[in-house]
């Protein structure tokens, strides 16, 4: 048996191959284990197998494609959020740690004792409404988003993950609630601007466009969110919107205009302003 072909000979191999990468070693391993079927911490105890030859070549191809810049996550086909393990496809936005100050803001304005509606407008893979769901279930969440491919994730998601407190509407932002009316809406909308550098560099290449970019200053999205929540919030009720570094000054003057108070908006591990919130008079 060659060295080189064990799993620990091909780690290192891999690891090499990705080296651009901050994280190669680590993201060799999460692809061994899609090759293999096997969690990572099987990969330490059996260093010295040698994976067969479809697996081999399984493990060399996901290498190659990481390399020319596909996602960790589209590659594996998962993603953590939270406390959660979401299944991804490139049909929705990979789940980032920055959504979770989103989610705990969240959690701060739903009392956990009491029944509430929520809703997640654009949920993607359903990562902010799962999360809701999974801290507070006696809430009734609404996920919605204008793509059915999309849809069809964060259904699976909720589906394999047990939390029947959630429903599924398709439709772009408020104009899929209907005539409900909820305790807090909350929303990681698009909020790029159009043809952003960034949109052509690393991961955002492969992502879904509609999820990215929105508009010249990245902020027509947000624009139509703030203007129509106030008539689906309860008296009392919550507005969050995640956004960019620089447009905090933007969407707060939208929710002053919309006639929100309590309006602040929160920094995210790196001192940028991440999200924004107000709630509705009453």
């Amino acid at each position: 048996m060659s060295a080189a072909a064990t799993v620990s000979g091909l780690l290192s191999a891999a690891a090499a191959r990705l080296a651009a990468s901050e994280s190669a070693r680590l993201e060799a391993e999460r692809l061994m284990a899609a090759a293999l079927g096997q969690p990572r911490g099987w990969l330490y105890a059996h260093g010295d197998a040698e994976p067969g030859a479809v697996q081999a070549l399984r493990f060399a191809e996901l290498v190659e494609r990481r390399a020319a810049g596909e996602p960790l996550a589209y590659l594996i086909g998962s993603q953590g959020f939270w406390t959660l393990d979401l299944t991804v496809t490139p049909d929705v936005l990979i789940p980032r740690a920055d959504t979770e100050i989103l989610v705990e803001l969240a959690l701060q304005r739903i009392d956990a004792r009491a029944p509430a509606r929520i809703a997640d407008l654009g949920t993607g893979s359903g990562a902010i409404a799962l999360a809701l769901a999974s801290e507070r279930p006696l809430a009734r969440v609404t996920a919605t988003d204008a793509s059915a491919a999309a849809l069809a994730v964060a259904q699976a998601n909720a589906q394999r993950l047990g939390l029947a407190n959630v429903a599924f509407a398709q439709g772009d932002w408020t104009a899929a609630l209907g005539t409900g009316r909820f305790e807090l809406i909350a929303s990681n909308p698009p909020y790029i601007r159009d043809g952003d550098p960034h949109l052509a560099r690393g991961d955002l290449r492969h992502e879904p466009a509609a999820a990215l970019a929105s508009g010249a200053d990245g902020l027509d999205a947000i624009r139509t969110i703030v203007a129509h929540a106030p008539a689906h919030l309860q008296r009392g009720g919550w507005l969050l919107l995640e956004h960019g570094y620089d447009q905090g000054a933007a969407v707060r003057a939208l929710l002053e205009t919309a006639g929100m108070v309590e309006i602040e908006t929160a920094r995210d591990i790196e001192a940028r302003e991440r999200v924004s919130l107000g709630r509705l008079p009453g």
